[in-house]
């Protein structure tokens, strides 16, 4: 590592280093970007590291004496082509070239407001803030009527606010020049759909249209009285099956969360159909390609039931993402909740990125996923509904 770089790193440490980022990595890499930051641990100060890797996050806590050391270590392994270091007095840039060669800018800082010191294991920051009363959530006996969350609920808290900050991420994808359709298939008792409604219209702005489906009539037509309750006059809930539903035929939204087995695959391709801009979906009960899988390399594998179960969740999955991929759409398997609360913790968000023919469609089909389909011998619903002749 050139000197220069070197000593921009301790000089920005010794005067007190206030936030530091390392990006600009090939997309090979393994770690997009580095964060690094002061905090407060035990009333010492030490600094967090966040490692991005994929759609992860990893923290490291190290002191003063390790962290310009951590730093030059990931500038040396040769992934990282640009830093910005803050320090109490100096804003410097590093650039490093694809030879390696490095320059290093420095500029004083006119600015004297220090960057604050995080406060480690602060209050989480949810988006429906705790201590404020949600009226939806207070009906649903997640909140008490002065706004504290109810304990026996946190985890259903936390879940709500989890999904809102997926919805925060594909809000570019929205329009928001005319009302938004939303179809929420399998809606259930409907947490995440009135907190869907509330957070876009009530707290973003948003002139959204949200239909909810389900099979149960008791808790459909109890949805619809606390919409009325809240006036929520475009929120509606219908009894129907997923698999039949030809109520619209243009929207912007699909959202299938724990829909059962081959429900969600209807749900996935209606939303192809309607060429919806963005689906989030929690996929449950992958029964189908358990049943079908037969594959003789694996066999010693899938002898075992728990084993088997699980693989097939996930290949479900990862079939479904390559499909929406090749439908044209920036796919995502992300952590929903942590697998402590549910093994059914997979949300796969799709946001749609370019119209495709079925002619493109087949082609793509035929490079992603029709030669591990003839491997494990399966034909899933989803697949079959987008191949079959009309």
């Amino acid at each position: 590592m050139e000197r220069t770089v070197v000593e921009a790193i301790t000089k920005s440490v010794e005067e007190g280093l206030q936030r530091l980022v390392l990006s600009n990595a090939p997309k090979t890499a393994e770690l997009s970007k580095v964060k690094v930051y002061p905090i407060l641990l035990g009333g010492k100060r030490q600094y967090q590291i966040e490692e991005y890797r994929g759609t992860q996050v990893f923290h490291t806590n190290c002191s003063d004496d390790e962290v310009g050391d951590r730093v030059i270590a990931l500038l040396e392994d040769g992934c990282f082509r640009q830093a910005e270091a803050l320090s109490v007095f100096f804003q410097r840039t590093i650039l490093i070239s694809k030879k390696g060669t490095a320059t290093v800018k420095s500029k004083k800082r006119t600015d004297s407001a220090p960057v604050a010191v995080r406060e480690h294991n602060r209050k989480k920051q949810y988006l429906l803030e705790e201590g404020t009363p949600v009226p939806f959530l207070v009906d649903l006996g997640v909140m008490t009527k002065e706004g504290t969350v109810v304990k026996a609920k946190y985890d259903k808290f936390r879940q709500i606010n989890r999904f809102l900050e997926f919805v925060e991420d594909i809000l570019p994808a929205l329009p928001k020049q005319r009302e938004i359709t939303i179809l929420d298939f399998g809606c259930g008792k409907s947490y995440l759909t009135f907190a869907l409604y509330h957070y876009l219209c009530t707290v973003k702005g948003y002139d959204i249209r949200i239909v909810g489906l389900d099979l149960k009539k008791d808790v459909i037509a109890h949805c619809n009285r606390l919409a009325d309750m809240y006036g929520y006059d475009k929120l509606t809930f219908l009894c129907g099956d997923i698999a039949e539903y030809t109520g619209m035929t243009a929207v912007d939204m699909v959202v299938t969360l724990h829909a059962c087995d081959t429900a969600t695959d209807y749900a996935l391709y209606k939303a192809i159909r309607w060429g919806a801009g963005v689906v989030l979906s929690v996929p449950c009960c992958q029964h189908e390609w358990n049943r079908q899988m037969e594959c003789e390399p694996l066999a010693p594998f899938l002898r075992y039931g728990l084993v088997k179960e699980r693989m097939s969740a996930l290949m479900t999955d990862a079939f479904r993402a390559n499909v929406m991929e090749a439908c044209g759409y920036k796919t995502q398997l992300l952590e929903f909740i942590d697998m402590e609360h549910t093994p059914k913790n997979i949300l796969l968000r799709a946001v749609k990125k370019e119209p495709v023919t079925g002619e493109e469609f087949a082609e793509r089909v035929e490079q992603d996923v029709k030669e591990i389909l003839s491997y494990c011998h399966t034909e899933p619903t989803l697949y079959r509904l987008l191949t079959e002749k009309k």
